[in-house]
């Protein structure tokens, strides 16, 4: 970055259905590509953005953050008003602020937080078509929560690593898994330090399964023994999943956590069933 530039923080929702995940890719339509289109045209210069984490593809977010070194110089509603009036309607910007220069959106972030939507039922939902997981199984989430217990704490998470995933190392450590039951819907929340690639996907799947009376909770510390992939239980659908958090040192000068909290409109969806 310049001596000229500064860096500012942003936070992004998305409704994730009709994109090819986060990361810009030549010919497909997807989130960051959308974004830096956006905040060019407020810029008046080309724009990168970097994000905390790189969602694949049908996956939303309510609590996206990102980052972005500019010479122009905005005021904080200026970009957000801005960049939401070139943004198509899956996508907004919720607020913007400058950030010190060595914040990073990705590398400074101390953990994120993903939740899962399920939604039990003979029939499938119409309205909620592509941002939930349906299922016509009854689950038991205290099965499944007793279940997500074996994965707290710093492991080797290659059970539950997708293949094309590339990162250098399979080790990772989960603070905190919640499965809690609300009406017809089962909400998956994992927290971590990071995530590999389809990780939340695939201990969602395998809580299903413990859920479902497929298997006992006992099941997933051998599954995650293993190491292998081919033990754990399916990838669960991308519908379902949501970035709802990520969380920085304190200091890091952004807005409060409770207004990084996802917006009123999706509230109830992507977070408020979780207390």
């Amino acid at each position: 970055m310049s001596d000229a530039a500064a860096r500012i923080a942003v936070g992004i929702e998305y409704e994730g259905s009709r994109y090819a995940g986060w990361q810009a890719q030549p010919g497909l339509l997807t989130i960051q590509g959308e974004i830096e289109r956006a905040l060019a045209r407020i810029a008046d210069h080309p724009v990168a953005v970097v994000c905390a984490g790189r969602t694949d593809a049908g996956v939303h977010a309510s609590g996206q953050v990102a980052h972005f070194d500019t010479s122009a110089l905005r005021p904080p509603h200026g970009w957000v008003l801005g960049a939401n009036s070139h943004l198509p309607a899956a996508i907004a910007l919720r607020w913007a602020t400058p950030i010190e220069s060595g914040f990073h959106a990705r590398y400074s972030a101390l953990a994120r937080s993903y939740r899962y939507l399920i939604v039990q039922g003979r029939t499938r939902p119409a309205l909620l078509h592509g941002r939930v997981c349906h299922l016509r199984a009854t689950l038991d989430a205290e099965r499944m929560q007793a279940a997500g217990r074996h994965l707290i704490g710093e492991h080797d998470f290659s059970a539950f690593r997708g293949a094309d995933c590339q990162s250098r190392s399979p080790i990772r450590r989960v603070d905190e898994i919640r499965v809690v039951a609300t009406g017809p819907f089962v909400v998956i929340e994992v927290t971590a330090n990071a995530f590999l690639h389809h990780m939340v996907r695939n201990i969602s799947g395998t809580l299903i399964a413990v859920g479902s009376g497929e298997r006992p909770p006992e099941w997933v510390a051998e599954v995650l023994a293993t190491r292998d992939r081919r033990a754990a239980g399916v990838t669960a659908p991308a519908a379902g999943l949501y970035l709802v958090s990520v969380r920085y040192p304190d200091g890091a000068g952004l807005p409060p956590l409770a207004a990084r909290q996802p917006s009123a409109m999706i509230a109830g969806l992507a977070a408020g069933w979780l207390p």
